[in-house]
């Protein structure tokens, strides 16, 4: 992103149960770039993942307390994510243990996909297709 880029406005979140692992996997596997990680030891209370091509993820540790007010579990998320270069980036991901749910394909709407699971068990599609444009 550059200083006149608008910063993303929409931010998914997800926990995880090895938070600082899951980090070290999403920048191996897939390219998201470690931005922020803030928390002690292996305890991650906040961490911003950036997407090369614009947005990014923000995550942390699993709480099992009942004050928890944002209260996910670990491998219930899901996203799809822009890429230029799926088939690189599946080859990359598959080296780096992703599993996967389906390999690359084309659609029936002019992208190239493919869908894996992390180690915490979230669903990952990355694809060409970037969306239909605004209305208005």
């Amino acid at each position: 992103m550059t200083d006149n880029t608008p910063a993303p406005q929409v931010w998914p979140t997800l926990r995880a149960r090895d938070a600082r692992g899951l980090i070290r996997f999403l920048v191996e596997a897939f390219g998201f770039e470690e931005t922020a990680v803030y928390g002690e030891g292996e305890r991650v209370d906040h961490a911003q993942l950036s997407w090369p091509l614009g947005g990014g993820i923000m995550l942390g540790s699993v709480r099992d307390t009942p004050d928890d007010k944002w209260s996910l579990q670990p491998g219930s998320f899901g996203a799809y994510v822009v890429t230029d270069e799926p088939d690189a980036l599946y080859a990359r991901a598959t080296a780096a243990g992703a599993r996967v749910l389906q390999e690359p394909h084309d659609t029936d709407y002019s992208s190239r996909d493919f869908a894996v699971r992390d180690p915490e068990g979230n669903l990952w599609s990355f694809g060409t297709y970037r969306g239909e444009p605004r209305k208005g």
